[in-house]
This record gives structure tokens, sequence and C-alpha cells, in this order.
């Protein structure tokens, strides 16, 4: 059995298309049509169930997934502690994570990554879905908060600072909150990507901490959405700060209780395997870290 017809059956899995799969292999779409009929010609069984519009596994199909999906891990595990030993940062590395922070971090320091080593390629999906790294075929994430998977090797690369923030327009019209419970009272920006916003929790002078229920008058699902908001004046918001150093700095927006705000919240690099951390791997980590946005 031929590897190549196993990897572009789990790979036509993984896209969800033909055409998807090809792009991710950089063949033709053809060809991938090929490798998938001749596996299934080779095992004697229907593998996918094709339509103009979708591929569904069948029920052995998912079963031939699942272990092929085994031995291509296998195989690139293997590869792995061969290519550690070669120790040069070579191939495609495939990395998500969240659009916003991609969009924070910029790609000036990917640009660095990919001129210090140039027989390294990078893919990047930017996507709010938690993705499964083994099944798609993800070298690591990057994730904020919490990491709830402890099965996934993990690396931390920085923390990410929040506070309060509003224009002055909206200060002078409204009034300056003196306490955290001022802020229930007046026009609340809350960023809700799930459509409801959760309880806001600040941590305040020695062990004091205040958990708020808040009624927004303006709910984004966009942490620049949100701070655009707090500039034009619609009320308070709690802001990334690395987002808006530069108004605060304009004075188009002004701390508010400044002593009261969220503790950092941290950013990780996960992977599947810290046993066999490839070259790509330790690199990009080693390169996010000395290039995090502060």
């Amino acid at each position: 059995m031929e590897l190549s017809r196993l990897r572009a059956f789990v790979t036509v899995v993984q896209c969800g298309s033909f055409t998807r799969a090809a792009e991710r292999l950089r063949t033709q779409k053809a060809q991938v049509s090929r490798q998938v009929s001749e596996l299934e010609a080779e095992l004697g069984v229907r593998l996918l169930e094709r339509t103009t519009r979708a591929l569904r596994l069948t029920e052995i199909g998912r079963e031939i997934h699942e272990r092929a999906t085994g031995i291509l891990a296998a195989i690139e595990d293997t590869e792995r502690v061969a290519q550690s030993v070669r120790g040069e940062p070579q191939g495609l590395l495939r990395v998500t994570m969240p659009l916003e922070f991609g969009l924070l971090a910029g790609f000036d320091w990917v640009r660095a990554l990919l001129a210090r080593h140039p027989a390294l390629s990078i893919e990047v999906d930017s996507s709010s879905r938690i993705v499964d790294l083994v099944h798609e075929g993800f070298d690591l994430a990057i994730r904020v908060g919490p990491l709830p998977d402890s099965r996934l090797a993990a690396r931390r690369l920085g923390e990410l600072q929040y506070g309060l923030h509003a224009s002055p327009a909206y200060l002078a019209r409204a009034g300056i909150p003196a306490t955290p419970a001022d802020l229930v009272a007046g026009d609340w920006i809350a960023f809700a990507p799930g459509g409801r916003p959760a309880p806001l929790r600040l941590h305040g002078p020695g062990d004091a901490v205040e958990i708020l229920d808040t009624a927004p008058r303006l709910r984004v699902d966009s942490r620049y959405a949100q701070r655009d908001a707090a500039v034009a004046g619609l009320g308070v918001a709690e802001i990334l700060i690395a987002i808006a150093r530069g108004d605060i700095a304009a004075g188009r927006l002004v701390p508010v209780l400044p002593d009261w705000r969220r503790p950092p919240v941290s950013v990780h690099a996960v992977f599947p395997s810290a046993r066999f951390l490839t070259p790509k791997v330790r690199a990009f980590i080693g390169h996010a870290i000395d290039h995090f946005p502060a």
C-alpha cells in the first residue's frame, strides 16, 4: 500500500474537498482524486460518498481514516526523530491561531523567521475554533487563556494585559466611574464573541475582587471593534492594551479605575509532543517568544 494514497485520503477528509486537499499537498486535484480511487480499489471498499456539494465518509471509511491517521502520525514521529538529528528547520510548518492574535502579532516577525531559515515554509490557519492538532495535521497552535487539553505539550509565549478605558468625550458626558459598581450604571462595551458576555471579574488593591454582571449597551465580537467603539465615545470597555497603545498615548483613550483590572492572560504555543520537538517547531516557538507583542 502506497503511503501517498493514504496521505491523499486523510488530507481530503481533513480539508473536506479534493480541491483544498490538492492545494495543501501542492498537486493537482485530478492526482488526489486518482490516489483516493486507487486506495479504494486496492482495499476493495468505498471510503467516501461523493456528491456535487459534499464528501461524506462511509462507515468503513471512518474506520480506515482513523487507522490511516495513526499510521501517518507514527511515520511523522519517525521523521521528527530523524529531523531532530539533522537540526535545521525545514519543510512546511502548519500553525493555527486566533485571527485577532495574528493581527496583533503582525507578520514582520514571521518574515524574519523565514529569512533566517530558507528551507522553512509556514501555513497559518486563523480560526476561532479549537483545532484538533493531531487529526487535522497541525504542528502547533497559539492558544490565548486557560489550556483545557492536558494531552498537549505547551510552552508559554507571554501574556496579554487588559485595562478599563474610555474616551475623554464619554467621561465628560457620563462622569468618571469612582468604583467598579459604577460601571454597571454606565454604558458598557462588552467583548462577547459567543453573543453573551461573561461576568466582569476585576482585581483591585490588596486581595479585593469584584465580579460584575454588566448590561452592555454594545456587544462586539472583536477586540479591535471594542477599542474603536471606545474611541468613538460609546462607553467604557476592558481594552486589550497591546492594540490600544497608540490611542492611549494620543489621549484618545484614558484609563478608568486604573487600580482595578483583570489578571494578565497567558498565551501558549501547544503542540502534540514535547518528546519529539522538531527543529521547525522549536524555531517558531523561540522566535515567537522573542517577538511577543508587548
